[in-house]
């Protein structure tokens, strides 16, 4: 499993660690954390403190990335109108792949290819601690609302119930 920290994209999110001195560092994960319960169960901490990046497409065909607790859906509505937009696209796995460079199931909030506007929950800043994806399935890093703030410049914002 030490192979994943060879990739690529995971060694894009390093290197964005190290670029905003950030202390935490990636670990790599026997079990999938693909989804947000399957990386709580694997790191044995409730689902809220998953950091889920969620990506859709803005009217312009920029991406929106938003950084969410793993414990609620996020509701599209809810944050196209806070953005003052119409609506939210949803996207697919190519488009996905192509802004941010990495495959669902492993997009992390930093270490991007393009730039996106990015949105952050609220929710999250409820703990100390919090796991984004690190650029692979497998690969996690520990961090905090604050942090995730500082180094995404994120709009803090009400994603969902």
């Amino acid at each position: 499993m030490e192979h994943v920290k060879e990739k690529a994209a995971v060694k894009r999110v390093i290197a964005a660690l190290e670029d905003h001195d950030v202390p935490g560092k990636v670990h790599i994960l026997s079990d999938s954390a693909r989804t947000a319960a399957e990386a709580a169960a694997a790191l044995d901490i409730e689902v809220g403190q998953i950091a889920s990046s969620l990506i859709f497409k803005l009217p312009d065909h920029s991406p929106l990335l938003v950084i969410t607790s793993g414990r609620h859906r996020v509701d599209t509505e809810l944050i196209a109108k806070n953005l003052g937009i119409a609506s939210l696209e949803r996207v697919d796995a190519n488009y996905v792949k192509e802004q941010s460079g990495f495959s669902i199931g492993g997009v992390a909030p930093i270490g991007w290819l393009s730039p996106a506007t990015i949105v952050i929950d609220e929710a999250l800043n409820d703990y100390d601690v919090v796991w984004a994806a690190a650029g692979h399935p497998h690969a996690v890093y520990p961090t905090s609302f604050a942090e995730l703030l500082r180094i995404t410049n994120a709009t803090p914002m009400v994603v969902g119930i």
